[in-house]
């Protein structure tokens, strides 16, 4: 992998307070949707059977730099038998009404492995729409984990190939809203050819206003036998006035299959917190090792044991509404 991947930028004097990256991770910045210290659109490609030695964050800021629509592109090429992770974080750095389109192409060759850890994180005016594209070959594996934690709208849409056989994707996210804000998962991934393996499961805990909507589509081709798809969203009502959508969809063409999806809307679990309530928990701490625990099925998916923690610690200042004091304030310190 290109050194230049390897690059700390001038922003302008805004105090960079991310606690997201770990140690002897690289850092690429993607300022206003320009690549910095490297040319755009952002390209990774791996050779064949290359292993990147480091995770590779990828931090993509707006500021009042550029205040209107941008959108900008990614491309990431796995060669045969290559590994890497990628870590992408977004962050708002002023409080401009941002609109954000972001299209993110990945490709992986036969037997290559690749993990992403995608975290949003703006402030309420700003809506971030993301468009991603998988293409996967025979024996290839995929693991993507979307912790959306605040923004006004959040708009992923994932479309996902499995052209060759063995290939496994699993596909995980978690979603948090309060106040008026809408977040969208929309997936639609193809079976292709037989034997391929597929997981899906998105969670989301809605507060106040919060608006959430999931679409799951799992398409088998007709001769994609031995097909094995499993898709499940689960959301958490905290208010009243919160609302999920949920529409899971199987489209089978072929016979010799197993799939299944499903999906649920709830409240917090009454006997679970007066029991926690009997052994002297107060009732908002109770409410918050619910969700907490609702939670961690998603988390548990991130392979890398310190980003876990470190994703775990933010989504319990999310839920504790520790962001709730910096509704005045763009940067969201994560």
């Amino acid at each position: 992998m290109k050194e230049n991947f390897i690059y700390v930028p001038d922003l302008g004097g805004h105090d960079f307070r991310c606690k997201v990256p770990l140690k002897n991770t690289r850092q690429q910045f993607i300022v206003n949707g320009r690549v910095q210290g490297g040319e755009s659109p952002f390209t990774l490609s791996l050779k064949e059977n290359e292993v990147m030695d480091q995770m590779l964050q990828i931090i993509g800021v707006r500021n009042e730099e550029h205040k209107g629509p941008l959108s900008f592109s990614e491309r990431f090429h796995f060669g045969a038998n290559s590994k890497g992770t990628i870590i992408e974080c977004s962050h708002t750095f002023s409080l401009d009404e941002f609109k954000t389109e972001e299209t993110m192409d990945i490709v992986l060759e036969a037997g290559a492995s690749a993990e992403f850890f995608i975290m949003q994180n703006e402030h309420n005016k700003a809506e971030h729409y993301l468009n991603c594209n998988v293409e996967m070959a025979e024996g290839a594996s995929l693991r993507m984990v979307f912790i959306s934690l605040h923004g006004g709208v959040i708009d992923n849409k994932l479309n996902v190939n499995l052209n060759g056989r063995h290939a496994e994707c699993d596909l995980s996210g978690l979603y948090l809203t309060d106040s008026k804000q809408l977040m969208s998962n929309s997936i639609v991934l193809k079976h292709l050819v037989p034997d391929c393996h597929s997981t899906q499961l998105f969670k989301g805990i809605l507060d106040d206003e919060g608006v959430t909507k999931f679409y799951g589509g799992i398409v088998v081709a007709q001769d994609a036998q031995h097909t094995e798809a499993f898709q499940a969203n689960h959301n958490l009502l905290i208010s009243d006035s919160a609302k999920a959508f949920s529409q899971p969809q199987l489209e089978i063409y072929a016979d010799d299959v197993k799939c299944s999806h499903g999906a649920t809307v709830g409240r917090l679990n009454e006997d679970e917190l007066f029991y926690m309530r009997t052994r002297g928990i107060p009732v908002e701490e109770a409410k918050l090792l619910q969700q907490m625990a609702f939670a961690y099925e998603v988390l548990s998916h991130i392979t890398n044991e310190e980003l876990r923690e470190r994703m775990q610690s933010l989504v319990e200042k999310r839920l504790r509404g520790e962001f709730a004091h910096c509704k005045n304030c763009s940067k969201n310190c994560c």
